[in-house]
């Protein structure tokens, strides 16, 4: 997608912002009034690590130990907000410049083209973009079970069908049974790889030869969120997929790794026609702040602090692993900045009892077990987490 085409898209953008205020207020109010749509809606409301946060009762206070949003607490790093700091002053200009600048070395560093390339604030728009485009017609989106459920959930939202897979025993995403789903009424499959919540990683090769095959019937969507935490981005990350021409989307965030998950910024890497497709239902690269942009222009590729981010990450986890094998509990080993165990009592009881404590967890419900999902803090919080469990254990 060329930038003269991103530029058109960010006038006609900001005119529909700007005439269409009361037509979209209007919209929603009806279309929060469809039943279809109240119904997920309110399964939004209770699934969410937003709704998680914010639904914390005032009673409990501030958090020793915010471990339930997957967030990094090294990050963003000195020369990211450094140059935060600095792009304030101009903060008054769209940040149309900067735009090519960070496409620029993000297509340098991956081997592709600004064309390949769409930014916008994190992840969550992109993944409704293809919610909203994938599931015309009512159309199925099929995801394992359980995956993130941000696109497919949003699909339900425009009458798109969910087909869930459940996991393989080493709750891995099952790409034969996935596979197996597709029909003429598949409109995208979709694969958090690393998966979330449960912190598990697919065998490469298995994933590429996957891409290879399905991408020929229908698209295949990779949400590769949590890869920088694996020991080797570059030989898990399914770009080349892109690279060698098939239908696969890969979308990329600052949210983990890079501590951006407060300043926003996420994109994906696809086929020029798909990303021109996707972009009528985003504002892409418009959404992003000046302050953002330069903060992800000086931190892209930020090695050593990334790598010290990582190591600090896998010290607090190997921490954790240790607290829970003390308790008597098992895990599944991950492959991300967070570690999902089942427990031994009810899951709302036990995120409850935990926030009394201070310590923030989110729960999960499958194999008919009641799980926790702790994300990886600073070792003080983990420690805080150590203290607040063993009282429940």
């Amino acid at each position: 997608m060329s930038n003269s085409i991103n530029r058109r898209n960010w006038i006609k953008s900001s005119a529909m912002m700007a005439g269409g205020l009361a037509f979209l207020s209007g919209t929603l109010d009806k279309l929060s009034a469809m039943p279809a749509v109240r119904k997920v809606t309110a399964s939004i409301k209770g699934a969410t690590d937003q709704t998680a946060i914010m639904s914390i009762p005032p009673k409990f206070g501030p958090l020793k130990a915010r471990l339930l949003a997957n967030e990094n607490p090294f990050g963003p790093s000195p020369a990211a907000k450094k140059a935060i700091q600095d792009a304030i002053d101009t903060g008054y200009q769209y940040p149309f410049q900067q735009i090519p600048v960070l496409t620029g070395k993000i297509a340098a560093y991956e081997g592709i083209t600004p064309d390949n390339i769409v930014l916008d604030s994190g992840s969550t728009p992109l993944l409704l973009a293809a919610a909203m485009h994938y599931s015309k017609g009512g159309k199925e989106i099929i995801t394992g079970d359980p995956s993130y459920d941000d696109l497919p959930t949003h699909a339900q939202l425009f009458e798109g069908k969910w087909v869930k897979v459940p996991l393989t025993a080493d709750y891995k995403l099952d790409l034969d049974a996935m596979e197996a789903k597709i029909t003429d009424k598949t409109g995208l499959v979709y694969i958090c790889n690393p998966n979330n919540p449960t912190a598990t990683v697919l065998d490469t090769q298995k994933l590429k030869a996957f891409c290879e095959r399905v991408s020929k019937k229908v698209t295949v969507f990779i949400d590769e969120a949590y890869i920088d935490y694996l020991p080797d981005p570059q030989g898990a990350t399914m770009i080349g997929a892109v690279k060698a021409g098939q239908n696969v989307i890969v979308a990329r965030t600052f949210s983990k790794l890079y501590g951006f998950a407060g300043l926003r910024l996420g994109y994906i890497i696809g086929q020029p026609d798909v990303l021109s497709a996707l972009s009528i239902y985003t504002s892409g690269s418009f959404n992003l702040s000046a302050t953002t942009l330069a903060g992800a222009i000086a931190a892209y590729r930020e090695t050593e602090f990334l790598q010290d981010a990582l190591k600090k990450t896998l010290a607090s986890k190997e921490y954790l692993y240790s607290v829970l094998k003390a308790e008597g509990y098992e895990y599944i080993p991950s492959s991300t900045n967070f570690v999902m165990f089942p427990l031994k009592m009810d899951g709302k009881q036990f995120v409850q009892e935990m926030m009394k404590r201070g310590v923030g967890v989110r729960n999960w419900k499958f194999n008919n077990k009641d799980w926790c999902r702790v994300s990886i803090g600073k070792m003080e919080e983990m420690q805080y987490f150590a203290d607040a469990f063993k009282q429940l254990s």
